[in-house]
């Protein structure tokens, strides 16, 4: 097994390093394939291309401000809809959780969820981004068992000392799920930090379209101008391709450091639920 799991690991992290090295590399190299495990003509020079870049620090803005502002409201629905839908006292709770359960197969579909933007007058917002995307039905299941693994007796003394609902979520089952909302505020921040899908299609201002819709413009370009993206020299410092690479680093960089101070809780938080005692 410990064979099996640094081969995956290997083959997972691989492309992450190749694409490392070649953001680091002379284009020249690149070019010709003969980057493969290591750096050939060290330099900085896509990076700092990269930094120059128009409109790169915007959408790097506009990034973090989707992922802070909209892992917010992510957490804010998914934790209250939950701690709801696990309380045996909700009236229709079966039914409920029977509809929200329903979405994770069968949903509306891309052009009739882009008219209801539209009808709602949300395209080219950024609320459209931040609000549109409020609920995972995964991440609601995971938070819904966590709150049903919470011993009853805690909210019944609770209630016996006079707290509320609001208060009962607040000071016992929030302070209590550590290990689930670190697993699915991770998932959200993930998502929103990799998305780019519905921002393409719903942002056309470019002053607002996070940094993932940037690099996608980049590559289509690079496509588009092939010829002109080939001509690279054995004096060329960078090239369109290792200025995409740059920028792919760039990108990942947050995520990479958040992660580990979340690993310890994912074992916890994403089997949970798994074993119905």
């Amino acid at each position: 097994m410990t064979v099996v799991g640094v081969i995956i690991s290997i083959v997972a992290l691989y492309p992450i390093f190749y694409v490392l090295i070649a953001s680091l590399s002379k284009p020249i190299f690149v070019e010709n394939g003969d980057v493969m495990f290591w750096f050939k003509g060290f330099n900085f020079e896509s990076y700092k291309q990269a930094f120059m870049k128009d409109g790169i620090w915007i959408a790097y803005g506009n990034t973090i401000f989707y992922t802070v502002a909209g892992v917010f409201v992510n957490m804010l629905f998914t934790t209250t809809m939950a701690y709801a839908l696990s309380r045996e006292r909700l009236i229709f709770r079966k039914f409920f959780t029977l509809m929200a359960i329903f979405t994770m197969w069968f949903n509306a579909g891309m052009i009739p969820l882009y008219m209801t933007f539209k009808d709602f007058n949300l395209l080219d917002t950024r609320t459209a981004i931040i609000v549109g995307f409020a609920i995972n039905t995964y991440n609601l299941v995971i938070m819904k068992s966590f709150f049903e693994q919470i011993p009853k007796s805690l909210e019944e003394a609770a209630f016996i000392d006079g707290a509320n609902n609001l208060k009962i979520f607040s000071r016992i089952f929030l302070p209590l799920s550590k290990p689930a909302l670190a697993t699915v505020g991770m998932f959200y921040a993930v998502t929103r930090w990799n998305g780019y899908f519905w921002a393409m299609n719903l942002l056309q201002d470019d002053n607002k379209v996070p940094l993932q819709v940037l690099l996608k413009k980049l590559i289509v370009d690079k496509v588009a101008n092939e010829t002109e993206a080939a001509i690279v020299t054995a004096n060329s410092l960078f090239s369109p391709t290792t200025v995409i690479y740059a920028i792919i680093i760039i990108a990942i960089i947050p995520m990479m450091i958040a992660y580990p101070f979340v690993q310890k809780y994912f074992k916890k938080g994403a089997t949970v639920g798994a074993v119905k005692g």
